[in-house]
C-alpha cells in the first residue's frame, strides 16, 4: 500500500497548483522557481509551511473523523485500492485562524459536516473508582456472592423487594364472545386477510 494524505488548499492556491501541473505535463516551464512546491513541518509534526513558488502559506496536519479509501484504475473498469487515508494537510491563508486541536471535526464531503459531533458518541464521564467498584460487583455477582449496597442482591435470580410481587399477566381468552344481537361475531381480520379479497 502507498502512503497518502489529503491536501486541502484555498481556491487561489488550487489554481496555481493546477497551472503548474499543466505546465509540467506540457513540458513548458518558464521559470523553475515558480514551479517549486514544498511542504515542511515544525518539530511538533502538526504545523508547518506550504510553499508554492515564492509564496508561503501556513499548514496544519489534521486527523480526519473517518478513514477514507483511495483507489486508482488504469482502464476505467477495474479499481485497485491504494491506501487508507486518515490525515489531511490543510493549507490556509495567512489571515485565516488555525484549526483547534489535531482532530478535524468535518469530513471531506458535505454529508460529513460536523461528523465528530453528529456521528460519534461522546465518551462518558466516569471516574476510575466507579468503574473498578462496578467491575468488582459484577465479578462477585457472577460468582454467586451477595453484594450489599442499600439493597441485598443474592445470586442472579433474586432481585429487589420480596414484598412486591410482580403482577400476574392476564390471560387472553381464546374463544370469541358472541355478538350482542345473537349473530355470530366476525373473526378479527388482519391486514393479510384483507389482501386476499
Amino acid at each position: 500500500m502507498e502512503e497518502q494524505f489529503i491536501l486541502r488548499v484555498p481556491p487561489s492556491v488550487a489554481e496555481q497548483i493546477e497551472r503548474l501541473m499543466n505546465e509540467s505535463a506540457a513540458g513548458s516551464s518558464s521559470n523553475p522557481e515558480d514551479a517549486s512546491l514544498d511542504l515542511s513541518f515544525s518539530e511538533d509534526g502538526r504545523s508547518g509551511t506550504f510553499m508554492i513558488g515564492n509564496q508561503s502559506f501556513p499548514a496544519s496536519l489534521l486527523d480526519l473523523p473517518a478513514i477514507v479509501e483511495s483507489y486508482k484504475t488504469y482502464d476505467d473498469s477495474f479499481l485497485v485500492k491504494t491506501a487508507d487515508i486518515g490525515q489531511m494537510v490543510m493549507v490556509r491563508q495567512e489571515d485565516d485562524p488555525a484549526p483547534e486541536g489535531v482532530e478535524y471535526k468535518h469530513g471531506l464531503a458535505p454529508p460529513m459536516r460536523d461528523a465528530r459531533r453528529r456521528r460519534y458518541r461522546r465518551e462518558p464521564d466516569l471516574s476510575a473508582d466507579l468503574v473498578n467498584r462496578v467491575e468488582n460487583d459484577l465479578i462477585s455477582i457472577m460468582q454467586g456472592v451477595s453484594v450489599n449496597q442499600n439493597a441485598s442482591v443474592v445470586g442472579a435470580g433474586e432481585g429487589s423487594d420480596p414484598k412486591k410481587a410482580a403482577p400476574a399477566r392476564a390471560s387472553k381468552p381464546e374463544a370469541q364472545e358472541p355478538a350482542a344481537n345473537g349473530e355470530e361475531a366476525e373473526p378479527d381480520r388482519t391486514d393479510s386477510d384483507e389482501s386476499d379479497n
